[in-house]
Order: C-alpha cells, then sequence, then structure tokens
C-alpha cells in the first residue's frame, strides 16, 4: 500500500514531469551576445537601452508592415527612454503607443510562466491595469484619456518590453581597459535584473586584472600601466587607488624628455607610464625565469638592453634614458621601484571597491559556456599549425579548458577568503594574459617592449598563431563540434572591421566573432549576435558619430544586419543543450513513474486476489 509519503513523493514526480515537458515544448528565448566592452561605459548604457539592435529587431516583427521605419525607430527611443514624448518629424499618439507595446509583450510572452515572470517585477500601482492590457481584458477608458495615467501606463509597458524581449545576455569578456569606465559596466552587469540572465566569460584582459588583485606584482604594474597610458585616471581614483606615490617617483626619476613610443597625452600620464613599464618588465622577466616550462625566453629583453647600453650601441633604441636599470642586475628592482610597487600592491589588497569588481568576476564569471548547442568562449582553443589542439599542461582541448576554469576558480576563491596564493597560480595568470598557448591571448607574443623602445616597427608585430586559419578547415571545425558536442562556436576577441568587407560568420556560419571594436580606441562601433526561435543572425551597430549624423537629419538609425541562419521550424527548448539535459532529467523521473505504477498493479491484483479468497 502507499504510505503519505510515497503518495507526497508520487506527486512530485508527476508535476516535475509535466513542468519538464511543458519546458521542453516552449519556444527558445531570445538570446543576445556582446564582446570587448573595453570600458566604454556611456556607450554600453546608451546601446544597452536599445538591447544592442533588438528592441528595433522586434518592432520590426512584431507590428504590422503597415508601420514605417521611422515609426519604428521613434517607438523604440520611447522604449528605450521609457516614456513618452512627442517627435518634431514622427509622431504616435498615446493610445497607439500602449497598443503597440502591448502588441510587442503578446508577441513574446509564450506561456503563463513568462506571464509569471513578468508579473513579479510589474508596477504594483497599475499591476491590475496592466495585467488586464496585456491579457486584452477590459480596462478604463481613463488610462488613455487621462495624458498622466497614460504616461505611467507607457512607462510600465516599455520597462516589461524590455524584461520579454532579452531571454539570455552573453557577455564574451573584455570589460576592463582602454575606455576609463569599467566599473560602471560591472555595476550595471551585476544588477540583480540583469544578472539572473547573464553569463559572463572572462577576456584576457579581465584575467589581467584579476591576475593583479589576486596579487601579482607584475600584472599590477601592467594593468596600471595601461590604465595610465590612456589617460584613465579619474577611474583609478574611482576604485581607491592613490597614485601619488608612484606619481612623484615618475616625476622626479622620468624628469627629462621622454621619447619612447608611450601614448598617454597628459605629461604625468606618461612619465608614470614608463616607470610602470620597466618595473613590468623587471618582474615579468623574473616570473619567466622561475617558470622555464613556460618557454618565454624570447621575452627577455632587460638583459639585450643593458649590452646595448653598455656598448653605445643605442641606435636601435627610441630612448636611451634608463635610470633604475642595473646594467650588472637588470632585472633588479630599485629602491623606489620596490616601493612603489609595494604599495600599490597594497592598495589592491585592501580595496574595497575592487573587491566588488572581482567578486563578480571570479564568482560569475567562466572560461566558456554552452548554450543552445553554441560554444562561448572570448578568444580561442589552442591549436597547432597541423590543425589538432595545443596541449599546455598536460592537457588540450575541453580539458584543457576546464583545468584553467578550476585553477582560476581557485585563485578567485583564495583572494575573496584573504588567503595566501600560490605563486604557481600568480604566475599561470601571467602566462594565461600574454602566454602563445593561452585561451585568451593567441599569438606568438606580446610585443609591449619591442613597441616601447625598438626602432624597428617589424620587430612590433605580434603574429596570429593557427586560430583564424585553422576555423577555415572543416576536419578542426568537427573536432570542435564533437569535443565539446556543439553545432556552431561564437567568440570575440579580435575586431571585425565590416568596412574591409569582413564577415562576422564563417561560410557555413560554425564560427562566428561578434567582436566589432567596441571601444574608441578600436573601431568604435561594436557588434550584438541575436539568437530567437526563427533566425540566428547579428546586428553591426552604428558608431556615435553615426547616431548623432541620423539625429541630425532627422533620420532613423541605420541598423545593419547580417543573417546566418533561418530555421525552418522555430526552434523549441527540446532542441538546445539545456533540452538535452532535461530530457535525461525527464527520463529518470519516467522510470520513477513506471516503479510506482508497476508497484501499483501489482499491489492491485494482491488485492483483488486476496478479496476473492475472502467471499
Amino acid at each position: 500500500m502507499y504510505t503519505e509519503k510515497s503518495i507526497s513523493s508520487l506527486h512530485n514526480i508527476i508535476r516535475d514531469l509535466t513542468e519538464i515537458d511543458s519546458r521542453l515544448n516552449e519556444y527558445i528565448d531570445t538570446t543576445m551576445w556582446i564582446s570587448d566592452p573595453h570600458g566604454a561605459g556611456d556607450r554600453f548604457v546608451s546601446i544597452l537601452k536599445g538591447r544592442f539592435g533588438l528592441v528595433w529587431r522586434i518592432c520590426y516583427e512584431a507590428l504590422p508592415k503597415t508601420f514605417s521605419k521611422e515609426k519604428i525607430y521613434y517607438l523604440g527611443r520611447i522604449i528605450r527612454k521609457e516614456r513618452y514624448f512627442e517627435d518634431d518629424v514622427y509622431r504616435l499618439d498615446r493610445q497607439d503607443i500602449i497598443s503597440s507595446l502591448i502588441r510587442i509583450i503578446q508577441y513574446r510572452v509564450q506561456n503563463v510562466r513568462d506571464f509569471d515572470e513578468i508579473r513579479i517585477n510589474i508596477n504594483k500601482d497599475l499591476k491590475h491595469v496592466l495585467e488586464n492590457l496585456i491579457l486584452n481584458y477590459p480596462v478604463p477608458d481613463i488610462i488613455y484619456e487621462n495624458e498622466l495615467i497614460a504616461d505611467k501606463i507607457i512607462s510600465s509597458l516599455c520597462k516589461i518590453v524590455k524584461q520579454v524581449i532579452l531571454g539570455h545576455l552573453i557577455v564574451l569578456g573584455d570589460v576592463f581597459d582602454r575606455g576609463d569606465e569599467p566599473d560602471m559596466i560591472i555595476r550595471i552587469l551585476n544588477q540583480k535584473d540583469i544578472k539572473r540572465y547573464l553569463t559572463f566569460i572572462w577576456g584576457n584582459h579581465d584575467i589581467l586584472w584579476m591576475g593583479a588583485s589576486a596579487g601579482n606584482q607584475s600584472l599590477i604594474a601592467e594593468a596600471l600601466r595601461i590604465t595610465t597610458r590612456y589617460d584613465n585616471l579619474d577611474f583609478l581614483e574611482r576604485i581607491g587607488i592613490n597614485i601619488s606615490k608612484l606619481k612623484n617617483f615618475a616625476l622626479s626619476t622620468y624628469s627629462g624628455e621622454i621619447t619612447g613610443n608611450f601614448k598617454a597625452k597628459q605629461d604625468a600620464s606618461r612619465r608614470m607610464e614608463k616607470a610602470l613599464s620597466i618595473i613590468q618588465f623587471k618582474l615579468e622577466e623574473q616570473t619567466i625565469r622561475n617558470n622555464p616550462e613556460f618557454n618565454m625566453e624570447s621575452r627577455l629583453w632587460l638583459n639585450k638592453l643593458a649590452e646595448m647600453l653598455k656598448n653605445n650601441n643605442t641606435d636601435g633604441l627610441t630612448d636611451t634614458h634608463f635610470p633604475t636599470i642595473d646594467l650588472n642586475d637588470p632585472t633588479k628592482l630599485s629602491p623606489e621601484e620596490e616601493d612603489v610597487i609595494n604599495d600599490l600592491s597594497y592598495q589592491f589588497a585592501i580595496s574595497k571597491k575592487i573587491r566588488y569588481l572581482m567578486e563578480f568576476l571570479f564568482e560569475h564569471g567562466k572560461l566558456y559556456h554552452i548554450h543552445n548547442y553554441i560554444l562561448n568562449i572570448h578568444a580561442l582553443i589552442p591549436s597547432t599549425a597541423d590543425g589538432d589542439f595545443e596541449e599546455f599542461s598536460g592537457y588540450k582541448g575541453k580539458e584543457l579548458l576546464d583545468y584553467l576554469q578550476h585553477r582560476i576558480k581557485t585563485i578567485g576563491k583564495n583572494y575573496l577568503e584573504g588567503k595566501l596564493q600560490d605563486p604557481r597560480d600568480l604566475a599561470l595568470m601571467f602566462y594565461l594574459w600574454c602566454g602563445s598557448k593561452s585561451p585568451f591571448f593567441g599569438k606568438n607574443a606580446m610585443t609591449t617592449f619591442e613597441r616601447y623602445y625598438l626602432v624597428d616597427k617589424t620587430k612590433h608585430k605580434e603574429k596570429l598563431l593557427y586560430w583564424g586559419e585553422n576555423l577555415l578547415k572543416n576536419e578542426f571545425m568537427d573536432k570542435i563540434m564533437h569535443e565539446f558536442g556543439v553545432e556552431r562556436i561564437v567568440y570575440g576577441h579580435t575586431p571585425v572591421d565590416i568596412r574591409k568587407g569582413e564577415k562576422i560568420a564563417s561560410p557555413d556560419g560554425r564560427a562566428i566573432n561578434i567582436d566589432g571594436g567596441f571601444s574608441d580606441a578600436y573601431l568604435n562601433r561594436g557588434h550584438a549576435l541575436i539568437q530567437t526561435p526563427y533566425s540566428l543572425y547579428a546586428i553591426i551597430l552604428p558608431t556615435p558619430e553615426e547616431i548623432i549624423h541620423a539625429r541630425q537629419k532627422k533620420e532613423p538609425v541605420n541598423l545593419q544586419v547580417e543573417t546566418i541562419d533561418n530555421f525552418e521550424t522555430p526552434l523549441q527548448v527540446r532542441d538546445t543543450y539545456a533540452g538535452k539535459l532535461l530530457i535525461e532529467e525527464r527520463n529518470k523521473l519516467y522510470n520513477k513513474l513506471l516503479e510506482y505504477t508497476d508497484h501499483y498493479l501489482m499491489t492491485s491484483d494482491k488485492e483483488k486476489k486476496t478479496n476473492y479468497t475472502l467471499v
């Protein structure tokens, strides 16, 4: 006989089975990918309000074809601003706006679960009216006739539209460096209403700052060198780094003309950039010598520099003023340099603001992610010239990525718990930043020294290794698909310049690069990849100048779209990697249900026989 406990368990199995089957039959959520924002905070916020072009696309799909591009653009601006306003050229009255927003919401809401998600975040003051509007129930005429009420309805509906049009956001890393507001971007991504549907993949510039925060001194020097190189001193102040000791040292030590290839525009920044470069090179050469397995001996430039200075053989140098380099022991820090880097290291260790940023990266970031049978990484899977996976630390392919992710997570746990780091782990973070076999880098070497101090520009080049070439080989792509159990791969890291005719997707659509040079240090454009139940396409984002130009001409911003795939039948959850896991769970539950059924039938037969005997 069934006990009360077994009946409860049976009810749970039936409930879970029906919920899983319902979920499997739903259409997939809309997923959006972006990559490499590189500290462009204001631009990130501006484009995020329009969901990186997704607002325009959903309006286009959901609204009648009688809607002109101009009207869609106007409606999209209302959604981004979350308020009603009248435009000089394009105008829809409030009732039309409300009707259009409702149509978009209904287009995206598929089931009760979706509607329940809306109800959680709905404006409580207008809860019943908004629910009735979405469900096509009667509503009072006053919501259209009174402008104040209509405006509140419109603002609330705009928030709901932004919520329902995007089910999953995947950011492929590189929040840090170049731009001066990486902290703003992380604060936005860390918001509760965004983080719940966010997947964040580490980029090489994120790894740089994670390694610096964990205590690697050469990476501290490098992170700050890049920051001063782009004159982002306000950012350092915001995260609690006092650079006064560094600044005083740089101004007094490098007081003459700065002739190296330094980028910083402010005089003090240029001097700090040079000071940090020398500290960085000294420290990283120590790491390279202590870790011969890295095979980075070609990066040992300071002994060569010392010989050139000793022999007065300096024609090939852009700069000859190196007062802190001991020609007999060039990797040794001067007492002043040691004092500076120790001061900066201490500040990194105690800064609560840096800890907030790193907590997000270490705890919520990952090295790779599989979503809808799509492999997501920042840069590459290390590979060889003959199209095989490259080995590092005894691992390659998926095993290598899993191994490195575990090591990074361990480093993050130690940092967040205030534990001492293993020197080998800190050295690994340096290698992941700039090593040739790192899945975050993909070049033969990072030629920072050469670009600063050598005249010969042929030595400045950083040779790309085999990733790009291998992606064009069907055998290599098949190897990736089999290794990870996926159908496509999406990555960033290397900007795609569409002005030169470069394509975001490979000819077969299996490899997709969505780094469109987001920050103004690159192409100032950016791409967004969108997957809906019906198609997979890339949106080429406009530059700020193109947006301003369109507004001056009172024209819609021209969004370019690269279609990668259209699906014959709309994709359902059962067609995804998550669906595969759900099917496995469903099968386990179904087998349990069969056990209960068999037990019930056996018990029922026994009871019948017992009753017959008694009669």
